[in-house]
């Protein structure tokens, strides 16, 4: 049966497929040509080098300081459960429609176009601004060993090294990916090694244990006067740092589209998020915790280089001196691998925003490679913001369009959580069993419910501090201005253009993926020692 026969069937079995109005057909509007060369060990490690970032080499030093050990831990737990409830929420969706061009047409297809738009490009420009911040992080970094180098000189460097690598196919991406991540992976277990041997009693100041939790305390009052209150208000203010150090987590989702056999190896990746938030971020917090004191002054210094990262200042504690510059040489390969993949993922988010009409049609064009290279160049332009920190009157204006992109990722999971639901209820609509999904997950839908309560709680409250002492009418339009500029969005789409909410039956659950239904691919079994152990430890 070919595929519009297929079509055709359903439409008869009662399958209301409106192509115009929730997805565009094959015939009228073709699937952007992007190749599946992603292979499985290059979608693991994309799916653990995208949360493995400076919030966690350097933001864990700041939640730490407002929070205490204790409560920066528990409340890395607690983000990290809507981590994990966002990540199978589009498990489910992205391994039944595995589209190419990014996860952002979920929302049109099954909820809202209105939402689609909005969504959509306030997460592109979350990237693309965030590029620009990684491009100036990196002279930051490079200033750690010569502070006399103008950072503008790194910025332009990286600024077209990164551009170039996105116009390569998307394996050079993939694999270049492997690599910095695996960097960051041996960099977090030698860490974790090393605190324990410290804690242990190596460094200089003997057995540890558990002697920061009692002296200054395992938990810090941040903002108010010291008191149960002032507690709540440190836990509460890093939730929303933990929440931007796990940021990332989804590009999973947007690498589904140009994965190969993305039915086997994306469920793969999706599976093994817990065990990541668990080994990666939440036993890091708990070894911060327990090597550095809360009241420590190089926890708040303000810096992006290594001075301000807990490992630096755990292993000055202990009187190890050589590791300030290897943990520096390691956020350098960090913040390549971050800026790397704002680029790639800008410009897949730009296609799918193309494909649905919310966006020049342009942007889907491809070179022969299956390189979108009208959106690679238009996201990369972005980065050229990096230079207005180089002025002190850019880096206010700066500073608002990087709030943009933090809170735009709490907006992107709410989302994410709301397409889940939404697609149970296509399912339900279309009499189709969850059991038929080529990945089921756990305590679906009810995890989808918690994420989307819980992040939608955070967005509106994440400008919290606005109020305290007394209300600041400037940190409050910066906390909220991604809030506003996506409601804007939204409502601008909805006056304009009054596309209706898309009715649980007539959602497009079927362009996209009939192709992939079609499409083979072989597999191999490994022979060799080191081949089953990596499929073992990869899935």
């Amino acid at each position: 049966m070919s595929p519009d026969d297929s079509i055709q069937n359903n439409a008869q079995d009662g399958y209301d497929v409106d192509y115009e109005k929730a997805g565009a057909g094959r015939e009228s509007n073709p699937l952007p040509d992007l190749k599946r060369k992603l292979k499985s060990r290059h979608l693991q490690m994309i799916a653990i080098g995208g949360t493995i970032g400076t919030g966690l080499f350097i933001g864990s030093g700041t939640a730490i300081a407002h929070a205490g050990p204790a409560g920066a831990l528990i409340a890395y737990i607690f983000v990290g459960s809507l981590v994990y409830s966002v990540m199978t929420s589009l498990g489910e969706v992205a391994t039944y429609m595995p589209i190419p061009g990014a996860f952002t047409s979920y929302a049109t297809r099954l909820i809202d176009p209105s939402l689609g738009f909005a969504m959509g490009w306030i997460y592109w420009f979350s990237w693309a601004t965030t590029f620009a911040l990684e491009l100036t992080a990196t002279g930051l970094i490079i200033q750690y060993w010569d502070s006399s180098i103008n950072i503008s000189i790194f910025i332009a460097i990286f600024w077209v090294l990164i551009t170039i690598f996105n116009c390569m196919p998307v394996s050079f991406y993939g694999e270049m990916e492997f690599w910095f991540s695996s960097i960051k992976v041996l960099t977090v277990i030698g860490f974790m090694i090393f605190a324990i041997c410290i804690d242990a009693g190596a460094g200089k100041e003997g057995y540890l244990g558990f002697h920061y939790w009692k002296h200054p305390g395992a938990f810090a009052s941040y903002l108010l006067s010291p008191g149960p209150t002032a507690r709540f208000v440190g836990f509460w203010a890093v939730l929303i740092q933990a929440g931007f150090a796990y940021q990332g987590t989804e590009l999973v989702g947007i690498a589904a589209g140009e994965t190969e056999n993305p039915r086997k190896t994306v469920p793969s990746a999706i599976r093994k998020t817990f065990i990541r938030i668990l080994f990666f971020f939440i036993l890091t917090i708990f070894f911060i915790g327990i090597l550095v004191p809360y009241t420590n002054s190089d926890l708040l210094s303000g810096d992006t280089n290594a001075t301000a990262s807990p490992f630096v200042i755990a292993a000055n504690l202990a009187g190890v001196k050589v590791l300030p510059s290897i943990i520096n040489a390691v956020l350098l390969t960090v913040v390549l691998s971050a800026a790397n993949s704002n680029v790639y993922s800008g410009s897949r988010i730009l296609i799918g925003l193309a494909q649905e009409g919310y966006a020049p049609h342009w942007f889907k064009k491809t070179s022969q490679a299956g390189v979108p290279y009208y959106s690679v160049a238009f996201t990369a332009a972005f980065g050229l913001l990096g230079f207005m920190n180089v002025s002190d009157s850019g880096s206010t204006v700066f500073n608002w369009l990087l709030n943009i992109a933090g809170v735009a990722g709490f907006i992107t999971w709410s989302s994410l959580n709301a397409c889940h639901i939404a697609f149970m209820r296509a399912l339900k609509a279309r009499d189709m069993s969850r059991d038929l999904l080529p990945y089921k997950a756990m305590w679906q839908p009810y995890l989808a419910y918690y994420g989307l309560i819980f992040n939608i709680l955070i967005i509106f409250t994440q400008g919290f501090t606005a109020w305290i002492p007394t209300f600041s009418v400037s940190d409050f339009f910066v906390a909220y201005i991604s809030l506003i500029l996506f409601a804007v969005l939204y409502i601008g789409h909805k006056i304009v253009y009054r596309d209706p909410f898309v009715k649980p039956l007539e959602a497009d659950l079927d362009t996209g993926r009939l192709e992939i239904e079609n499409e083979y691919w072989e597999t191999t079994t490994p022979t060799t020692w080191y081949g089953k152990l990596w499929q073992l430890i990869s899935g």
